[in-house]
């Protein structure tokens, strides 16, 4: 079976949408790569929960009703709402109280709910079954990260002599490694096909490890940068799953995500004042300024480095605050929003004090303020420990907001180096994750500024020539599910 070329049925799950409700950039893709299917002519559904924090918010109407494990101690009832994207893609949420009616997505008070593995292992199951109740038979079942990994296991073990999948393959998304969902094995008693399944590939002792499953059972796995795809294989980079990885190296790619450059192109940006692109970027400085003043800092000709992050050791934050003393000596500014660990919260707040008129922490997500950062701010910082595609680089990149970046995963596949190509260098990287490293680098690029600001001005037309199209990035989606569809039936 080859479908290249073919115009697919893809069912695609994943537990938020952009648009809808959102916590990172899984939404994001989840929004844009299957609106880009659509444009391709691609007969899409997305599939994820019927949250209540969303159910009342967007028009949707009941067509459908299912249930899994009828005639059980297990039996679950559920409903399909139906409703659609900004972009017209068809959106099924799920709807079964018990587990979606939350004031949350995944937990409260930075504790993850305690049934999140029977949670989303009801969503893998009940997305498969929603597609037989409405009829849909899908060429593929694209999942994204542990959330929805499991669904694969159980597209072989309990629908393998359904007729109604017969042709249908998995791919699985990783959109981040590091986190897995490994539950109780009772947390999964709701998919009785599947609960007497032991893999020493997939369990430890009485725990099983939802993406495990997922990169088991899948037919292709990717992940959302080159880069990242490779370090996944080794053990410093595999979250402990280098082994997982290995076995399946035949099967793994990366693909960089693209840019929705409808929401985030400075010529059009309805959240900035002051709009520009390549060819007028002499404009960005009125941008600056007014950022300077709706943060309450100095106007003027002032380095300005901005950060939009949750605040956690994956992003870097660890490193970085050990330094920002000795950083914010210099003639420098320094914008920092997010939300996270209350301790670096803590930590960012008590520094922004000691530096007043130099640093400003916003300990909120301001989508507007974010937009007006990107376009605002000289260089934007993003030294992550790792870093499996990144958004936020190739947002800076389209306003001519230099990114200073650690080199790993997505950021070293879509930034190029300005000291080490200087004729098309878009950013700067460093390599060591250690404050020192960072605080060089950062010295290193607030001497760039001050030497050539002609120069500055040409790595900033480089970097807003920079394009990371979602329609690049189907066609290399679409070749997956191709590949895909040639792998052997295995039940």
């Amino acid at each position: 079976m080859d479908l290249r070329g073919n115009i697919l049925k893809v069912l695609f799950l994943a537990s938020e949408v952009a648009g809808l409700i959102k916590t990172g950039g899984l939404a994001d893709v989840a929004k844009s790569l299957p609106a880009q299917l659509k444009a391709n002519g691609h007969d899409v559904r997305i599939v994820m929960p019927c949250y209540s924090v969303i159910k009342g918010s967007f028009d949707n109407k009941i067509i459908g009703t299912g249930t899994l494990n009828p005639g059980s101690s297990l039996q679950m009832d559920y409903a399909i709402r139906q409703t659609f994207t900004s972009d017209g893609v068809e959106v099924w949420m799920l709807d079964y109280r018990r587990y979606y009616e939350r004031t949350s997505i995944y937990g409260d008070n930075n504790q993850a709910y305690w049934d999140n593995g029977e949670r989303f292992a009801f969503l893998a199951s009940a997305a498969l079954d929603a597609a037989k109740v409405l009829n849909f038979s899908p060429d593929i079942v694209h999942c994204n990260d542990w959330h929805t990994a499991i669904a694969p296991m159980i597209l072989r073990i309990k629908y393998g002599g359904d007729k109604f999948f017969d042709k249908t393959r998995s791919v699985l998304t990783i959109h981040n490694g590091a986190f897995q969902g490994a539950f109780d094995r009772n947390q999964i008693r709701y998919v009785p096909e599947i609960f007497h399944v032991y893999n020493d590939m997939i369990v430890n002792g009485s725990y099983i490890n939802f993406l495990k499953c997922g990169v088991f059972y899948a037919d292709k796995i990717n992940t959302v940068s080159p880069g990242y795809a490779s370090e996944l294989t080794t053990y410093l980079g595999g979250h402990g799953m280098a082994q997982n990885y290995q076995a399946r190296a035949a099967d793994l790619c990366g693909i960089v995500n693209g840019c929705d450059y409808g929401d985030w192109d400075p010529k059009v940006d309805p959240h900035i004042t002051v709009r520009y692109d390549v060819n007028t970027m002499e404009e960005k400085i009125l941008g600056k300024y007014l950022l300077q003043r709706k943060i309450g800092l100095q106007m003027g000709d002032i380095p300005l480095y901005g950060m939009v992050a949750r605040l956690t050791d994956q992003k870097g934050v660890g490193i970085l605050i050990p330094i920002l003393d000795k950083f914010l000596c210099h003639n420098v500014q320094l914008i920092i929003e997010g939300t996270g660990d209350p301790n670096f919260e803590r930590q960012m707040t008590e520094i922004a004090k000691r530096h007043p008129g130099k640093m400003v922490f916003k300990g909120v997500y301001d989508n507007e303020l974010a937009h007006q950062i990107e376009a605002g701010a000289d260089f934007f910082l993003m030294p992550s420990i790792f870093e499996p595609c990144g958004l936020n680089q190739i947002y800076s990149l389209a306003y001519g907001t230099l990114p200073i970046v650690r080199g790993v995963g997505g950021l070293k596949d879509t930034v190029i180096d300005y000291d080490s190509d200087n004729k098309n260098g878009t950013g700067f990287i460093f390599e060591e994750p250690s404050p020192e490293e960072l605080l060089s680098c950062l010295r290193r690029t607030l001497i760039f500024y001050y030497e050539d600001q002609n120069e500055m001005q040409r790595i900033k037309r480089n970097a807003m020539n920079m394009r990371f199209s979602w329609e690049d990035s189907c066609k290399k989606y679409e070749a997956l599910y191709a590949d895909a569809a040639q792998k052997p039936k295995w039940w």
